[in-house]
């Protein structure tokens, strides 16, 4: 097969046939089974470029969501894990660029699991007219998942990513502990990544 003849690895092709799965027949299990291969290499590439376990918490269920959001476009020229780095790496430069950090150590590249590098390239440009639409489309992508969340959960997802308030903020806000907060939107993003995987099962 031609694809084949790329030089695609064993799990590259496995990847492959889980995204046929879960896009052609709305296998469940298959969207579980990619969020089980990468979601920890995600993490810990966001992480890097980060250094804050909690942004970069959220920043990963974002990429997956995105992610199988967009799916069916998925193609079949590189490696799944190379698309959805990529899809994770410009998402983070869009929450570094809106939070206005130093992006001096962020222009390096980076090799995924098939040794296919993944050029990370930032530019320090705080008037970049795409960044407000980039940052809307991903507003309303998380959306979709969060309207299925059940109401408690609803309200802190909204106030940290939607209004953007930081933990302690919605810990004063809630009058909750911080660490309730944090334990509350772990879960959050728990359930989240089910609702992501197309688990629409009642919580």
């Amino acid at each position: 097969m031609e694809i084949n003849e790329r030089g695609f690895s064993k799990k590259a092709l496995e990847d492959f046939e889980l995204i046929d799965q879960a896009v052609q027949h709305e296998d469940q299990q298959a969207y579980a089974s990619l969020m089980k291969r990468y979601k920890k290499a995600v993490y810990y590439m966001i992480l890097k470029m980060i250094r804050d376990a909690d942004d970069a918490e959220d920043l990963t269920m974002e990429a997956f969501a995105k992610a199988f959001k967009n799916l069916h476009r998925f193609k079949k020229d590189y490696t799944f894990s190379t698309w959805l780095f990529r899809i994770a790496t410009n998402n983070t430069i869009d929450f570094i660029r809106k939070k206005r950090l130093k992006t001096m150590s962020l222009n390096t590249t980076m090799s995924d699991d098939g040794g296919n590098s993944v050029t990370i390239d930032v530019q320090d440009d705080d008037n970049n007219p795409q960044d407000e639409f980039i940052r809307t489309q991903r507003i309303e992508m998380v959306r979709i998942f969060v309207d299925k969340l059940p109401a408690k959960y609803r309200k802190l997802v909204q106030l940290r990513y939607f209004d953007e308030l930081s933990y302690e903020e919605i810990a004063k806000e809630l009058e909750k502990p911080l660490g309730t907060v944090k334990a509350q939107l772990h879960r959050s993003r728990e359930l989240l990544y089910e609702i992501a995987a197309g688990k629409q099962k009642h919580i």
